[in-house]
């Protein structure tokens, strides 16, 4: 017998070119015979199964019928694909007169006909009781001409004898200006319930039509609610209510589904996507032909069909023999598949399955109740914890998909020698294993295939990274840098944030400008300085006069003069500048030397062994005091800060001083949340920024977060790189710690555990953070990845003063100062000494150099002072700067 089944044909798929606006998304057409190339790879424990395709426009009567014809010839044992209510008619009579089984996921039809299986279940019965649910009794039914006929027919069955009124409207020839027209009719007449009954791309489209007018309620009259793009419609809120066919919580679904994403597809054009539930019945109708098969097998029937196939066109028909005998079996079987319990009746309709009733809620869909044909419409929808309003999520294993990115996600230094989760460490590492903790589910994290984070292809409109993971059913959960937008929040689902963070713009840690060696000069301005001695001289000099005007008549007349007056004043007055008195009882210590000498004490708080007596020469001092007091006390204070915090000079401060500059280029990554923010921003600087970064050439936008950072770095201060300001500062603590944040953050956002979505996952996962921050166990994470594990010390690279000790680059001038006037000391010594020399040469007293170094009249003296003997008296000997032979010809009975 294994022969026999060397022909045997598991179908012919039927599709084609559908008139628009109604059947199937173009997108699905490849899709379907993929799912039935997918269904037959599933099922290989059946041998020998050779499926024989043609592809044909289902709407075209003659191709409908030579593919038909063309495929019984061939002696195919049935008969698998889809039909348009065109076609249907014909279609069917060639299945009964033939006997030719047709196993169909098309919308369901009335019809006696045992050789079609329809494998859709019928809406009738379920619309029904979910409209005495609702208690409707004045609608509007908008339908589709392929499936909404028979359902209207029991619609207006029932409004007869129940006295409904119903609105119906085709949505067939309807167009859009007609369409909103309607709504405004509707919206006159007050009908705010509406049906809606046609497929899922149509479905959509009306849905976003109607998505701002929250007064109406809505129920879907489909089987795949959480097919649609609910985030569209995401207002509406609990006024849309559906039904699902295809249980996703189904571990058994979610094995299929999985392989789906992984089957080995080349020639599909279109992103592979979560199967809808169309896609579901397809596979569900290979599997009965499958299991039906093997039945048959088992029992031994011969359905061999040897020499001519037969002619399709023959008159009369020549039916099938063998054909009963297949019917009997595809009729007979009973599986649980993915659209839940697959079962026919005598008349190839389903029967006996489930439905679920959904209703779309403010956070996503959720189950409201279900119907079946036992227990009719059974409400669900009680107060209970609000994690119990998903499907439970605990004991199972889900994918999570992250990005390396430090510190968030990263490979151990040893990962080679781990396996799973073990390899990865990290901010998010641990906090997805405290969330699964919290939750109680396990997980397996896998690295998203591109290495992006998600953002859509305006030309293709599909989604990159971990969001179209997301999206197309790839990943369960993502848990990595993800920032929460408005364009992701329409396709996935964002927890509460956990982290708050802003864009931030990073430069490289200017040089640090080194001090120079008058630095000690800084604490205070040029401008001081020079009124300081100014002030000094000025000092001096009004204490010299006020000490001038002390000496009294008698001695300024010199009463023993009797000779040449004129001459005696004159030399009254130089004794007097040079700190001289000629009378012994009146001497004046405070000559124009003395009085700097003086000053200079008073300033630098040291003192003088001289000081004034009179109360004129008291104020000046006191006045003097006080001020060197201020300067010296304020001095100190800013003394110590100038020396002791290195200063940078940053270029930039601000994202208004990047956007009036064109030295420094500036730029962001590429297909980012922050280049989104730029895009759309209509503040006026960051439009500018904008316009700079989308026309600067070369480019300045980035790959990845670690070439912006390897830019700033090899830039020179010529790159400034935008980025959030939690991986910014990261960033800074890291070696070679030559980054700095500068000026406040751009804006405030946050990163969220994101979901598919719908998915049960997103309000345990959500509770979990939030519990997590409670704790405060989100900010122990971030100073332990963040500041813990830092390689630039405490306060980070984002310090831009930074106690220090001092140099000797900072006091260098005091000890030039110091080596100067010593060097200065030096030398005036040895003028002294060479003139001192000279001066004993003249007097013929020569001294050996010990005696004129250190002896009592040499330059020692006693600690440096001027001895008695040295400086005679004027009255006496004469100055002590003239020989005796040259004197000025005082004696003590000249005057």
């Amino acid at each position: 017998t294994q022969s026999s089944f060397c022909k045997l044909c598991s179908g012919c798929f039927l599709s084609g070119a559908f008139p628009s606006f109604v059947l199937w998304d173009t997108e699905e057409l490849p899709l379907c015979y993929e799912v039935f190339r997918f269904a037959l790879a599933q099922n290989q424990d059946i041998p020998k199964l050779v499926p024989q395709v043609d592809m044909v426009d289902t709407s075209s009567s003659f191709a409908m019928t030579y593919a038909f014809c063309s495929q019984f010839s061939k002696g195919v044992y049935a008969i698998m694909g889809l039909y348009d209510r065109r076609t249907v008619n014909m279609l069917m009579s060639f299945c009964g007169s033939l006997h030719v089984c047709f196993v169909t996921p098309s919308f369901p039809v009335q019809t006696n006909n045992q050789f079609v299986l329809q494998l859709r279940p019928q809406l009738q019965e379920p619309l029904m009781a979910l409209l005495e649910h609702f208690y409707w009794t004045r609608f509007v039914y908008m339908y589709s001409s392929d499936s909404g006929l028979a359902v209207l027919q029991r619609i207006l069955d029932t409004a007869a004898e129940r006295s409904w009124q119903v609105t119906s409207v085709n949505l067939d020839s309807l167009t859009e200006p007609a369409f909103i027209k309607l709504l405004a009719d509707l919206d006159y007449k007050k009908d705010f319930q509406i049906i809606i009954d046609c497929e899922l791309k149509r479905l959509n489209y009306i849905l976003n039509l109607v998505k701002n007018l929250k007064n109406y309620h809505y129920i879907l009259a489909n089987l795949g609610f959480l097919d649609l793009n609910v985030t569209e419609f995401q207002k509406l809120g609990p006024n849309v209510t559906g039904f699902q066919l295809v249980n996703r919580s189904d571990p058994a679904v979610q094995k299929i589904n999985q392989n789906w994403l992984d089957f080995d597809n080349k020639d599909l054009k279109v992103a592979r996507r979560r199967l809808k539930y169309t896609g579901a019945l397809t596979y569900d109708g290979v599997s009965v032909m499958a299991t039906a098969f093997q039945n048959l097998r088992r029992q031994r029937i011969d359905i061999s069909r040897r020499g001519n196939a037969g002619e399709c066109l023959a008159n009369p028909p020549a039916p099938w023999g063998q054909g009963i005998d297949i019917q009997r079996a595809l009729q007979q079987v009973r599986l649980e598949g993915l659209t839940g319990h697959v079962q026919f009746d005598e008349r190839g309709h389903r029967t006996n399955y489930t439905l679920t009733v959904m209703e779309l809620s403010h956070i996503g869909p959720r189950k409201i109740g279900f119907w079946n044909e036992k227990r009719g419409y059974v409400n669900t929808a009680i107060y209970r914890p609000m994690q119990e309003e998903f499907y439970n999520v605990q004991n199972k294993t889900y994918i999570v998909t992250t990005i390396l990115e430090a510190p968030y996600m990263m490979l151990k230094k040893n990962h080679e020698q781990f396996l799973g989760n073990d390899k990865y460490e990290g901010y998010c590492a641990e906090l997805a294993a405290e969330i699964a903790k919290h939750v109680g589910f396990t997980y397996r994290l896998e690295l998203v295939g591109d290495g992006k984070y998600g953002a859509r292809d305006p030309e293709t409109k599909m989604w990159n990274g971990m969001v179209g993971e997301l999206v197309y059913g790839k990943a369960d959960m993502a848990v990595a840098p993800l920032t929460i937008t408005l364009v992701r929040e329409q396709v996935i689902d964002f927890t509460k944030p956990f982290m708050s963070l802003g864009i931030s713009i990073m430069i490289k840690k200017p040089t640090k400008s080194k001090p120079g060696v008058f630095s000690f000069l800084d604490p205070l301005a040029y401008e001081i300085w020079m009124c300081i001695v100014f002030a000094y001289i000025g000092v001096s000099v009004v204490l010299f006069l006020v000490r001038l005007g002390r000496l009294d008549k008698e001695s300024f007349l010199l009463t023993n003069v009797t000779q040449k007056p004129n001459l005696h004043l004159l030399y009254f007055c130089l004794f007097t500048l040079l700190g001289f008195s000629q009378t012994p009882e009146y001497t004046n210590d405070f000559g124009i030397f003395n009085s700097l000498w003086f000053s200079l004490g008073a300033f630098m708080q040291q003192g003088c062994d001289i000081s004034p007596r009179s109360l004129s020469g008291r104020i000046v001092g006191g006045v003097w005091w006080f001020f060197t007091l201020i300067i010296i006390s304020s001095y100190t204070a800013n003394l110590a800060a100038f020396l002791t915090v290195e200063r940078m000079v940053s270029p930039i401060e601000s994202a208004e001083d990047l956007a009036k500059q064109t030295e420094i280029a500036y730029g962001t990554l590429d297909g980012g949340s922050t280049k989104e923010f730029f895009r759309r921003s209509k503040i006026a600087v960051f439009e500018k920024m904008w316009s700079y970064m989308r026309s600067a050439d070369p480019s300045v936008f980035v790959k990845s977060t670690s070439e912006g950072v390897i830019r700033v770095r090899k830039s020179k201060g010529k790159y400034a790189y935008l980025l959030e300001s939690s991986m910014n500062e990261y960033i800074e603590q890291r070696k070679p710690c030559d980054t700095m944040k500068v000026g406040g953050n751009l804006d405030s956002k946050g990163y969220g555990v994101a979901t598919p979505k719908g998915s049960p996952l997103r309000n345990p996962v959500n509770l979990a953070v939030l519990k997590l921050n409670e704790q405060g166990l989100l900010d122990k994470l971030k100073n332990r990845w963040w500041y813990d594990k830092g390689e630039c010390g405490t306060g980070g690279g984002d310090s831009k003063d930074k106690t220090s000790a001092l140099s000797l680059s900072n006091v260098a001038g005091v000890f030039y100062i110091l080596i100067g006037g010593l060097g200065l000391a030096m030398l005036v010594a040895l003028v002294e000494f060479c003139y001192k020399s000279r001066i004993d040469t003249d007097t013929d007293r020569v001294q050996s150099i010990h005696d004129t170094l250190f002896g009592p009249s040499g330059l020692g003296g006693e600690n440096g002072r001027v001895v008695a003997h040295d400086f005679p008296k004027a009255g006496a000997q004469g100055l002590p700067c003239m020989s005796k032979a040259a004197g000025l010809g005082l004696s003590s009975t000249g005057m």
